[in-house]
């Protein structure tokens, strides 16, 4: 993989991270048909450090203040029951789920679910999982009615994540509004619960590569990194404000079309129905 096909990757990661599109997929679509020698799902879990920076600088007020809330609460300076301190605990119990499951099924994660049948699958169903949950959710719920059990059900889909198609952004944003939340809320924990999920993930894959290969090159994936960054936070300033007065529809027909010519891909021979490589 050279430069020019990291700077490509890298933009198909900034824009669709946030989305509730599946940056997973788009990476798998898009290296394939331009034929990129990556590694798959290491690429793709080190170039999320990039996005979700992103989410950490744009939310850098919030971060730091659940954060600090949750260390003092430790050590008795703030209360248990403190907001910031409960958010604490409630992003790592919803981040409990994709830990496991990410653990218990990572060969099939890098190999049979990267699938394009699994990926087409995933797009239209969970389309219309998400175009039914934003039209029929009440969007009353704010965070500060968030509970221990929506926490865990929040974690559950975000491990359903682990999927190419299913989008981590588009369960949790799904989940959120079955419950009742706000389209505001649901994508704000949906970012915050990203943050130790994704971070962990490219962390252990960074160590795994370091110590036990040199299957990733490593200059076009900081290109690509970088470039996540940058296009990421632009991006997430962008959905933040659009969420406020608009729905998720254009993202459900934009996953209903796109699985229909992932389908015609397959179908053209241009991606491969089932894989056992990283983008084919």
């Amino acid at each position: 993989m050279g430069v020019g096909e990291a700077l490509l990757l890298g933009l198909v990661q900034g824009l669709t991270e946030f989305l509730p599109i599946s940056s997973s997929a788009h990476l798998a679509i898009v290296g394939t048909l331009i034929g990129a020698d990556d590694p798959g799902a290491a690429f793709t879990a080190i170039i999320q450090l990039g996005t979700e920076a992103a989410v950490v600088l744009f939310f850098r007020k919030d971060i730091a203040r659940i954060v600090s809330h949750w260390v003092r609460s430790l050590t008795g300076a703030l209360p248990r029951d403190d907001p910031d301190a409960r958010m604490g605990w409630l992003v790592i119990a919803g981040t409990i789920p994709i830990g496991v499951l990410g653990l218990l099924f990572q060969d099939q994660i890098e190999s049979t679910l990267r699938g394009f049948l699994v990926i087409g699958t995933t797009l239209w169903l969970f389309a219309l999982i998400l175009g039914w949950a934003d039209r029929r959710g009440r969007k009353e719920r704010t965070l500060d009615r968030l509970t221990w059990k929506h926490g865990l059900l929040f974690g559950a889909a975000q491990s359903l994540a682990l999927i190419p198609g299913v989008s981590r952004s588009g369960g949790t944003i799904t989940m959120g509004l079955l419950l009742g939340y706000t389209r505001e809320a649901a994508t704000r924990f949906s970012f915050l619960l990203a943050v130790p999920a994704v971070l962990l993930s490219g962390f252990y894959q960074l160590y795994d590569e370091l110590t036990n290969g040199t299957a990733v090159p490593w200059g076009p994936t900081i290109v690509a990194t970088v470039v996540s960054f940058v296009v990421g936070y632009v991006v997430i300033a962008w959905l933040m404000r659009y969420i406020s007065t608009h729905s998720y529809t254009p993202f459900v027909v934009y996953r209903l079309v796109l699985a229909v010519v992932v389908y015609g891909l397959v179908l053209a021979g241009a991606l491969p129905a089932l894989t056992t490589g990283a983008f084919g």
